[in-house]
């Protein structure tokens, strides 16, 4: 991995961007855009804390995120893109996919959960899936997020050793270390076949996930046609003199027990550091 960016300089810059993802969300419910954004890659290359970013300050009624479960036994029934398809978005709306219809051509393929019939079936109708959607008006973008064999194995190791994020550790990421080439393979394989100008794929280098955050989010700007809208001043009304209305006594409502208050009494029973001597001159 090279230099990390600048953690302050990484800070200014992605709320800059936020700004403006913003600034496109309301485009794009002003004109009634549709926006699919597919977050695809190795397992801890960073997709999910990308997405974090993206959306932090997007209203989510707008910007959806889309993460499928395991396909049920009445999904492998289905034509395979059938259950992505209630997912995209109607007018006014963004939805991006952690995982996507792409599982087919990665895990399922790596895994063998899918037969080779399947499999080559998919990377004949994905491109024509897709060039269906870009005709239909939807602006589909695809972000392959890639990272390092000793980087993969080094975020391994601090989820397992994270009991706020072991459970980010699936079966199926330990698994991705030992078939680290078979991967690599089917995503070759993925890109020779989908890899589309209707709807091309774009890499993310996820070794620093500061330099990942903001070259996605900056490049995703870029792709949508959006402009600064003027909206209207917000202006908050004077509130209306009381009609007498009196609220219920306290006692009689099931308040949250004070946890708060038992914090703050813990910590004043801490003993007090003692500051550092000064040094006589």
């Amino acid at each position: 991995m090279g230099v990390r960016m600048n953690k302050k300089l990484y800070e200014t810059e992605l709320k800059r961007l936020q700004a403006q993802l913003v600034e496109m969300q309301a485009w794009v419910q002003s004109t009634g855009a549709r926006v699919v954004v597919i977050f695809e890659g190795r397992d801890g290359a960073g997709k999910g804390s990308a997405i974090k970013r993206v959306t932090e300050y997007l209203n989510p009624r707008v910007a959806r995120i889309v993460a499928l479960p395991t396909p049920s036994e009445r999904d492998k029934t289905r034509w395979y893109f059938q259950r992505y398809v209630s997912h995209l978005p109607a007018a006014g709306e963004i939805v991006m996919m952690d995982r996507s219809w792409y599982n087919r051509a990665g895990v399922e393929k790596v895994m063998g959960y899918c037969t080779n019939a399947e499999y080559h079936r998919f990377l004949h109708q994905a491109p024509i899936f897709e060039r269906m959607l870009v005709e239909d008006g939807i602006i589909l973008l695809k972000y392959w997020f890639s990272v390092s064999d000793v980087e993969q194995e080094n975020r391994f190791r601090s989820r397992g050793e994270d009991p706020m994020r072991r459970w980010k550790l699936s079966p199926n990421d330990m698994l991705s270390i030992t078939k680290w080439e078979d991967y690599s393979r089917a995503k070759d394989t993925m890109l020779v076949h989908t890899d589309i100008p209707e709807a091309p794929w774009v890499g993310v280098d996820g070794d620093d996930k500061r330099r990942a955050r903001i070259n996605m989010i900056a490049h995703l700007l870029t792709q949508v046609p959006y402009e600064q809208l003027n909206r209207d001043v917000v202006v908050i009304p004077q509130r209306p003199p009381s009609g007498g209305y009196e609220r219920p006594p306290l006692d009689e409502i099931t308040f949250a027990p004070d946890h708060a208050a038992d914090v703050e009494l813990q910590h004043a029973k801490l003993p007090k550091r003692k500051s550092a001597a000064k040094k006589t001159q």
